[in-house]
């Protein structure tokens, strides 16, 4: 049951980035190919990693968790830049963003150091020793810059914080820390077009055909899609290139002008179904190390969800995070897999 919403997202994924050649004189099926390769390698992933016992995971945190950080430093040095951020290393003509394998990595950082500190430490001491196996995977993925993703990785470490339960005092901390990082990033690390990115998002009409260019084409084809959609292949943002990142960032405005209210809301409807089928795994976990790992990727699912569907319809600023399961992204789309595989085999032990 966890399986068929999964499956039903991946193919929306699939065929919108296929409509796009649908209406090309020279239609290039590129990204469609290496997205359908992607695609069976981690569905192949995932049935080996549920039938694989989770608590493997363990034995194996310090490894994940340092080999992550050290991709995340090599890739300012020797990756390939796309878009002003040095994020991807480029084998063969395959990219691989290792940000997505340090979202993996520090889930199940996370997940093992609360299994075996929950009990031993107060709230200070979680808040202190967590954040600092969060703070260089964060750090490193800011100096790309990728503040998207970096915002991810803070939703992760705070998400399981959050979990035990939150006195004022530290709730206090975090929104200190919160405006500290805040002011130091505004006024000496962000560019100036990523400054305009959140004016936008405050004043959406602030830069029309500059920074707002993108918000504004997306929020056109949301809208064009009406009830039933224009069809796959016929809306005239996306194949007329007004909507940018098509395949990636926007492509739940892709899909919602091809397919319409009707399309854009079955999207919302599986990921409510497969957000709620994670949830009852939780539940009925078998240890807390299970129910840690399977509630760390519902952050990751659910905050990455929020955030792009409401930046394709302008209630989030753009943040360059594509939408799980349904965007073009090879690495992403296989880590994503990876973890429901994890996911099931915590589901398939209850049942043992």
């Amino acid at each position: 049951m966890l399986f068929a919403p999964v499956l039903l997202l991946v193919i929306f994924g699939l065929s919108s980035i296929y409509s796009m050649t649908l209406n090309v004189e020279n239609p290039d099926l590129t990204l469609f190919n290496k997205q359908i390769i992607f695609a069976i390698i981690g569905f192949v992933l995932l049935f080996f990693f549920s039938f694989f016992d989770y608590r493997f995971w363990k034995n194996y945190t310090v490894f994940l968790y340092l080999s992550a950080n050290i991709f995340l430093a090599a890739v300012l040095f020797f990756g390939q830049t796309i878009r002003g951020t040095s994020g991807w290393f480029n084998f063969w003509g395959i990219s691989f963003q290792p940000v997505e394998f340090a979202k993996f990595s520090l889930v199940i950082a996370l997940a093992h150091f609360y299994n075996l500190k929950y009990k031993k430490l107060g709230l200070t001491s979680l808040f202190f020793f967590s954040g600092l196996i969060a703070i260089l995977p964060i750090a490193l993925t800011i100096f790309q810059p990728d503040f998207g993703s970096a915002f991810i990785l803070i939703i992760i470490w705070f998400g399981f914080f959050i979990l035990f339960g939150i006195k004022k005092k530290q709730f206090l901390y975090f929104l200190a820390l919160i405006a500290t990082v805040a002011l130091i990033l505004w006024n000496f690390i962000l560019f100036d077009y990523q400054q305009n990115r959140i004016l936008v998002f405050v004043d959406p009409g602030r830069d029309p055909l500059g920074s707002g260019y993108n918000v504004r084409q997306s929020i056109i084809a949301v809208g064009s899609g009406k009830f039933t959609g224009r069809g796959l292949g016929l809306g005239t943002q996306s194949q007329l290139r007004f909507l940018p990142e098509i395949a990636t960032d926007f492509i739940y405005a892709n899909i919602s002008e091809s397919l319409g209210f009707c399309g854009a809301a079955m999207v919302v409807v599986f990921f409510t179904y497969f957000f709620a089928k994670l949830l009852l795994i939780i539940k009925k976990a078998k240890d807390d190390f299970g129910a840690y790992l399977v509630y760390g990727f519902l952050i990751i699912f659910f905050s990455q969800t929020v955030i792009n569907i409401g930046m394709n319809i302008g209630l989030f600023p753009v943040a360059g995070l594509p939408l799980p399961l349904v965007s073009y992204g090879g690495s992403f789309l296989v880590v994503c897999l990876v973890g429901i595989g994890i996911v099931e085999s915590v589901s398939i032990s209850e049942k043992q």
